[in-house]
């Protein structure tokens, strides 16, 4: 049975690495501490829709007596629905000015959830006739915090676009606990058939008709939109669209189970049982395995990657970052499958999760950086 190719790179340094991070926000100290939740009264469909999508944070003046559920640094839910988000609510403005050579505009995908696309192209071909590549990008933020307006994800993308010469469609979908899983997917997923509806040049986005290569399609996430862009990419495998998506970049992906992968992987119950709760109880409630769902327990559900839609992968993983056992397991998986594209790993010793966001000055930022645009170019 063919397998794939397999070319991994490790990139060390002597730098102190950031804070543990657990979906880019959540420190692992908060992994080892109890939240102590009240769970009264919570549940997905009590708390549906009682914040619209584009609502970055919901300020409550409510005492402490009436929360519910408080779990730093992403929620705080109390008890007549309302969900206060403590982290990842600033946003930047799209702009035709010129930031960083880039400019960018925010267009409705889905007015049935108020669901927005932010489109990034560089701003020396706006005017012109070239055919760019085109990066979907699927945020993290552990479907709870962060969208496509972030500050940290804007800049990112205007770095990516700028050094790329590419065109990116960077997709916001509902978030956890109003809208629990699996909304985050059923969105990315309309919002990429949504951008493959303009692959003849027919599309409502002008952009998109105008400057984007349907035989360079690229898909992209970090942490919980690096999960999210695995099952996109499996989903394109078996679903007909009008082009295929060339390659799919899996960056510190947030790939979990009931159990370890292997004996360097997380050991810690208090761990285990903190994101059993995280997940269980925040994010998807309604899951009947828990964290043994095929959506979190990518790697160890029996799932077939055979079918994995696009030619190329890149895994990226961090040394110090908890889901790092999970990212490389998931690579070995990939690689034995059966499935015939091309496969890179790369790995950064020193850095914790999703470095290359939360310290875009560090020393490993450019390498990543460089990877990340060359994947897209190459």
């Amino acid at each position: 049975m063919p397998v794939a190719m397999l070319r991994r790179i490790t990139c060390s340094s002597s730098l102190r690495s950031v804070p543990s991070l657990f979906f880019r926000q959540f420190p692992r100290s908060y992994l080892t501490l109890s939240s102590s939740p009240t769970t009264d009264g919570i549940s997905g469909r009590n708390i549906r829709g009682m914040t619209t999508p584009t609502t970055h944070c919901s300020i409550c003046s409510h005492s402490s007596s009436d929360i519910v559920y408080d779990h730093p640094p992403f929620v705080r839910i109390y008890k007549d629905g309302r969900v206060e988000r403590l982290s990842g609510t600033e946003i930047v403005p799209a702009s035709l000015t010129p930031q960083n050579g880039v400019v960018s505009k925010d267009v409705v995908y889905s007015p049935e959830h108020n669901l927005s696309v932010r489109l990034f192209l560089p701003h020396k071909l706006a005017a012109g006739n070239k055919k760019l590549p085109l990066l979907i990008y699927i945020h993290g933020g552990g479907w709870i915090v962060e969208s496509p307006f972030s500050p940290m994800y804007h800049d990112f993308l205007t770095e990516v676009v700028k050094s790329a010469n590419c065109l990116a469609v960077s997709i916001q979908y509902r978030r956890a606990p109003e809208d629990p899983i699996p909304a985050a997917y059923e969105d990315s997923w309309t919002a990429i058939q949504w951008i493959f509806s303009h692959a003849d040049g027919s599309g409502p986005v002008d952009w998109i008709n105008e400057y984007a290569d349907f035989d360079r399609v690229f898909l992209a996430g970090d942490s919980a939109g690096a999960n999210i862009s695995h099952h996109m990419a499996m989903r394109a495998g078996k679903e007909k669209l009008n082009a295929r998506i060339k390659g799919t970049a899996i960056v510190h992906p947030a790939f979990w189970g009931k159990d370890p992968v292997d004996e360097k992987d997380v050991q810690d119950e208090r761990i285990r049982s903190n994101m059993a709760e995280f997940w269980e109880k925040l994010v998807s409630p309604n899951s009947v395995d828990g964290t043994g769902d095929p959506l979190f327990d990518v790697v160890g559900s029996g799932s077939d990657f055979s079918g994995l839609g696009c030619e190329k992968v890149l895994v990226a993983v961090a040394g110090k970052d908890v889901f790092v056992r999970q990212g490389l397991a998931y690579a070995a998986k990939l690689k034995q499958s059966g499935w015939r594209g091309d496969l890179e790993v790369v790995e950064d010793e020193d850095e914790d999760h999703c470095f290359h966001l939360e310290n875009p000055d560090s020393e490993n930022t450019p390498k990543f950086m460089k990877k990340f645009v060359e994947f897209i170019t190459g």
